[in-house]
């Protein structure tokens, strides 16, 4: 008992929010790595502001909440709502002056040096800058601004969540300067945020930001006032939907209605110019109803994400990694029949290594195919024109049997979803809004087919979403089976979800929340009874997150026994490593790289008999707990040893890895005197090589002749 008390000792756990924006840090450190390509590195600080924006909008929001309703309870690290909330306000800070830092003194200067310019204030234009720019103000942008001021008429407007907008202080021309009134525009969306200008030199690119353009106009704004001053700020609104399922009666309504109010959440953060004038600040904090800790002055332009426009800059290929061309699965000739591939043998596919197009290809191929009798798909995230919905829209309408889990509750891509499910619904498919209470991440596709020899169920097993689009840019694995095992559970699991079927037992496929964390829990534990046996222990696993307090007490319960454990974690890791007679025995690494790394992937020794998984889960309570997850095993001999290559090459990489010490921190490793190890370069390679190999050939597998580090 004491030991156990031990395992789940509070120090012995890192906050899930600290430890979150320590994994934003390291995506700001590739914008801060001399090694890597300009533009890569400008994309690095729009991908950190990006998931800055986020993490306020749902995580910091969530804690205010919690703060507002007197919620006490401590985290698995001991630390209250308001206790996190004060951590993370010093933390942010320091991330964000380290990222304008790295902005203005670095990567400004670099860009200049290559003669591209980004502006930032409209003094430093010379005549024939000033001249078109001004045109273009007259021409497209004055148009669509929309003025609006405060006063005994006209209350404080609306102000749009992550909107960028000016505010003024103006007063009527001839008053003494006696009444001074407050005024906002906001910076139209609907305009580029970065406006190409002509450049002093030939052959440069000068670009001019849209706000610096309206604040040296901003007096046309307001004829017969004075502008006094007008000053660039942002907003970050609560965009957390509280959706009670119980008492909606549809669904789609209900979250339709929900999206509407996200613009009027709390205020959690303001965003203003470093400089701006104490009177018109003031007026901001009283009517947006901001405290002085969730104010941020700005030593540069508001929200980095616009340098995400200038990646594609023609002409700078010099400026960018060379793009990667996912290549060939080496088992699918491309437009042959999937389905006879299939029947031959499990495939692995390993994005964005290798191309996507046979997900797509397999709906497809089902939609047209005559013999084909039902396609069941579960859809999280999908692509704005995604060739799987069309796929099965023609499905339905070919007359065949289509049950598509739509998940509405996917956060930040509720209407995209809910647009999707009503084409769906027109074209005839039977369309489910997830279950009460979860939300269904599972991604797993199940044709039903009819063969000579009966029917047959071929199912698609992923770790990502059914999205072509980010699936050039997530690492992930999947798996094609026509397993009579897996597609009996793959029934089970769209019975389960269609209806109220709730099967008594699986016969391979693990599923949450009723079965993942009993299942995780065996798994462990069987490596930690080994180890207590004076056998071999080993635990390899690969995930987003790892926040979970049980998971996490039994992987030091394992670590005390003896286990080895390594574990590639790419961002949230509440656990520590290096505790004595706990986490000695446990290394974490986190890759951050040109691609996100996605995939969960877990290796448990077993004793000589490895067993392999993957799955749609984080080792997180929200997926263990909360969500409808699958988790299913990797069978094949010959897939297995690809599947432990992936491990075996990532714990070697030195070169995106950060490596978590014993003091909470993430460290690169020292590469002097070692051979580099770049694990997704690697896989590139690789990829290229199974490509030029006959399919008869594909056992043939390309290792790094390097010892791990």
């Amino acid at each position: 008992m004491e030991k156990e008390k031990t395992f789940t000792n509070p120090e012995h756990y890192e906050n899930r929010e600290l430890s979150w924006l320590k994994f934003n840090g390291r995506v700001l450190n590739e914008a801060r790595d001399k090694n890597i390509p300009l533009l890569e590195r400008l994309k690095f600080i729009g991908i950190t502001s990006s998931n800055l924006d986020e993490f306020f909008m749902v995580r910091v929001a969530s804690l205010k909440d919690m703060v507002h309703a007197g919620y006490k309870k401590k985290d698995i690290a001991g630390m209250t709502a308001f206790e996190q909330l004060e951590a993370i306000n010093i933390k942010t800070r320091a991330l964000v002056d380290t990222q304008y830092a790295t902005y203005n003194r670095s990567l400004i200067p670099l860009l200049k040096a290559r003669n591209i310019e980004i502006v930032n204030d409209y003094e430093t234009l010379n005549e024939e800058q000033t001249a078109f720019a001004d045109a273009y103000f007259e021409e497209t942008v004055y148009p669509v601004l929309t003025p609006m001021a405060v006063d005994a008429s006209r209350p404080f407007p609306l102000i749009l969540n992550k909107s960028l907008n000016l505010a003024a202080l103006i007063k009527r021309k001839g008053n003494d300067g006696k009444e001074i009134e407050f005024a906002t525009v906001q910076v139209p969306s609907v305009l580029p945020r970065i406006v190409e200008i002509p450049s002093r030199e030939e052959g440069g690119r000068t670009f001019l930001l849209l706000e610096q353009m309206i604040k040296r106009h901003i007096s046309k704004l307001f004829l017969n006032f004075k502008v006094v001053c007008a000053f660039p700020y942002r907003i970050m609104r609560n965009a957390d939907l509280p959706i009670d399922e119980e008492e909606a009666e549809d669904l789609l309504k209900e979250i339709q209605k929900q999206l509407k109010k996200r613009q009027w959440g709390e205020v959690i953060r303001l965003e203003v110019e470093e400089g701006t004038d104490e009177k018109l600040l003031s007026i901001l904090k009283k009517e947006l109803h901001v405290k002085e800790e969730d104010i941020y002055e700005i030593n540069g332009p508001i929200d980095l994400t616009f340098v995400m426009k200038l990646y594609d800059l023609a002409g700078c290929d010099d400026l960018r990694y060379k793009k990667y061309q996912p290549q060939r699965v080496p088992k699918i000739e491309p437009g042959e029949d999937i389905f006879a591939a299939i029947r031959a043998g499990d495939i692995l596919m390993h994005h964005p290594y290798q191309t996507f197009d046979p997900v797509v290809d397999f709906i497809r191929q089902a939609s047209a195919d005559p013999e084909v009798l039902a396609i069941k798909q579960t859809l999280y995230r999908v692509s704005g024109n995604s060739p799987i919905i069309a796929s099965l829209a023609q499905a339905a309408e070919n007359g065949k049997q289509v049950t598509v889990l739509v998940e509405l509750k996917a956060r930040f891509d509720e209407e995209h979803n809910i647009v999707w499910a009503k084409k769906l619904e027109q074209a005839g498919c039977h369309v489910i809004y997830g279950l009460m209470g979860l939300k269904t991440h599972s991604k797993i596709a199940l044709v039903v087919r009819r063969e000579e020899d009966g029917i047959r169920r071929y199912v698609h097993l992923g770790t990502g979403n059914y999205n072509d689009s980010t699936a050039k840019l997530y690492t992930d694995c999947g798996i094609f089976t026509c397993s009579e095992a897996i597609g009996e559970d793959a029934t089970a699991v769209f019975n389960m979800l269609s209806g109220y079927s709730e099967p008594p037992s699986w016969n391979r496929l693990v599923v949450a929340p009723i079965w993942l964390r009993k299942k995780f829990l065996k798994l462990i534990g069987r490596e930690t009874k080994n180890a207590k046996e004076g056998k071999e222990g080993k635990i390899v696993a690969k995930m987003n997150s790892l926040c979970d307090k049980e998971i996490i007490a039994a992987l030091y319960e394992a670590s005390a026994a003896g286990v080895k454990i390594d574990l590639i974690i790419r961002g949230i890791c509440c656990l520590r490593t290096g505790i004595p007679g706990i986490s000695e025995q446990i290394r974490v690494r986190s890759i951050v790289g040109n691609f996100l790394e996605h995939s969960r992937i877990f290796y448990f020794y077993n004793d000589g008999q490895p067993e392999f998984y993957m799955g749609s889960a984080d080792w997180m309570p929200r997926n263990l707990d909360r969500r409808v997850e699958i988790l299913f095993p990797v069978e094949d001999e010959e897939i297995q040893k690809s599947v432990y290559h992936i491990l075996e090459v990532e714990l070697m990489d030195n070169v995106k890895a950060h490596i978590l010490g014993q003091d909470g921190e993430y460290e690169k490793i020292d590469k002097r005197g070692k051979v580099l190890v770049d694990s997704q370069d690697q896989f590139c390679k690789e990829a290229k090589v199974k490509k030029a190999k006959d399919k008869g050939k594909y056992k043939e597998r390309v290792f790094i002749p390097v010892e791990p580090v």
